[in-house]
């Protein structure tokens, strides 16, 4: 028996000028409805198609044998019919050029689909006008509103209208004006202090006030905030807050000066200073708005800033003010710290050598990371040097004893 032929081979074969002819023919006599003649086809035709179908499986290696062999019989040909009728999608893929008709239901489904898309495209682009058109609307009587509102201009209680610098001015450029003119002074009140003097003035005698004012920060100076699944936000007093506020209200007017909402900070320092050491709040409607930042401008303090101190770590809320802070390292919430043991030490040194202008001492600190660890160090220094000056003083004064005790004893 003969070694069947290789897919090349075949492919060859199928491709062929005699074979394609073959095939067109088939075609049309099956797009026209009509039966095909038997010897329409040529049998190496039917064989190369059934070749092609079953090259993998022996059985069809035996049939497309068998089938070349019968070369003008007619039971070749009819079974070369039904190999066409089942190959054909397969030789399509292979040979686009042998490729039936469009069947005339998935043509009628492609063109339904197609339309339907159109038709979804047609509606979502509708849709997208419709929608710019309602926002562009929306937009307009907006606009057309806040230059109503914001430019009429003012009346008495009578109704009567009253006159201001744009009534001379022709209509649309008054309501403008007065429009522009609102806008500026709201975005005054969100980026300045609501008010020129945030601290009423100093006490006259009888009453004692404090010759140093101390503004401290709340939130992770005092307190710091904690939150967790089960209780929430809640506020953690920080270690020695209380022996802190008790010491420097015996020398300071205490101010509490942050950027926080008043509805947060007011229960909090209510909660943390019930023996009212606080004498004044200040919140977030106190503070400048500069560059996204709520910064502590101490010139609406109505205070003196030579006797000023602020405590923060945030360097962003006091940068009008630099020689006027003592920075301290932010708390984080730990129960070993000791800083605010360290500032009672600082703030009574400053208080008992009456300090002229604190922002000497407060500029001479500002060089350092930790200020808190340098004042410590430099406490330590002292007293080192005073222990000397101690020893010194012991070791100058036994030789005088020593004489004096010669001269009475006559020795």
């Amino acid at each position: 028996m003969a070694s069947p032929p290789t897919i090349i081979q075949l492919l060859r074969s199928v491709s062929s000028p005699r074979v394609l002819t073959s095939i067109r023919q088939y075609q049309n006599l099956r797009s026209l409805g009509n039966q095909p003649h038997r010897g329409a086809i040529s049998p190496t035709g039917v064989a190369m198609y059934r070749a092609v179908r079953g090259y993998s499986s022996t059985t069809n290696k035996q049939e497309t044998a068998e089938t070349g062999t019968a070369t003008g019989s007619s039971a070749a040909a009819s079974s070369g019919d039904e190999s066409l009728l089942t190959n054909t999608p397969l030789l399509a893929k292979l040979f686009p050029q042998t490729a039936p008709e469009m069947d005339s239901d998935m043509a009628k489904e492609r063109k339904q689909r197609e339309e339907e898309e159109a038709k979804e495209n047609e509606h979502a682009w509708k849709r997208m006008k419709l929608g710019f058109a309602i926002f562009g609307g929306g937009g307009l009587a907006a606009g057309l509103w806040a230059i109503y509102e914001f430019g009429k201009p003012e009346v008495d209680p009578n109704g009567q209208t009253i006159e201001d610098e744009f009534t001379q001015k022709p209509l649309l450029q008054q309501y403008l004006q007065r429009m522009w003119k609102s806008i500026h002074y709201y975005q005054k009140m969100i980026q300045e202090p609501s008010r020129d003097k945030l601290l009423p003035d100093p006490l006259k005698h009888p009453y004692i006030q404090p010759k140093y004012t101390l503004v401290l920060e709340m939130k992770d100076v005092l307190v710091h905030p904690d939150w967790t699944y089960q209780t929430g936000w809640r506020f953690k007093k920080r270690p020695g807050v209380d022996h802190f506020l008790a010491e420097c209200a015996k020398d300071f007017e205490i101010v509490v000066f942050t950027a926080e909402q008043g509805m947060t900070v007011f229960p909090i320092l209510d909660a943390l200073d019930p023996n009212g050491y606080i004498m004044y709040r200040l919140v977030r409607d106190a503070t400048h708005f500069v560059d996204g930042h709520h910064v502590k401008n101490l010139d609406n303090l109505n205070r003196d800033l030579r006797k000023v101190i602020v405590i923060d770590w945030d360097s962003n809320s006091t940068k009008m003010h630099p020689d006027n802070t003592f920075g301290i390292t932010r708390w984080h919430g730990n129960d070993d710290d000791s800083q605010l043991l360290d500032l009672i030490a600082f703030l009574k040194i400053i208080a008992q050598n009456n300090v002229d202008d604190v922002r000497e001492v407060l500029h001479y600190y500002r060089q350092f990371d930790d200020p808190v660890n340098k004042f410590r160090e430099n406490q330590r220094k002292l007293a080192e040097q005073m222990q000397e000056a101690e020893r010194m003083e012991q070791t100058k004064a036994k030789p005088m004893v020593k004489q004096w005790s010669r001269g009475i004893l006559g020795r």
